[in-house]
């Protein structure tokens, strides 16, 4: 929740300084290459998460069945 908060913050001035930093350390050329990575781990991470939670239905229906 304290992360919603920081987020809520910050006004566009700060997003804009914060964008430029990004751009001129990482450089433009890297800046998809980046997101690219952030997304496939997004990507893992919500697969893993849904193949628990089948996992653990199926597990409780087996469980309701016995």
């Amino acid at each position: 929740m304290q992360y919603l908060l920081f987020i809520g913050g910050l006004g566009w001035t700060e997003f804009l300084i914060i964008a430029l930093f990004i751009i001129i350390f990482f450089g433009a050329k890297k800046i998809p290459e980046i997101a690219r990575g952030m997304g496939k781990g997004i990507r893992e991470f919500k697969d893993a998460t849904k193949e628990i939670k089948n996992e653990i239905n199926e597990g409780s229906n087996d469980e309701q069945k016995a």
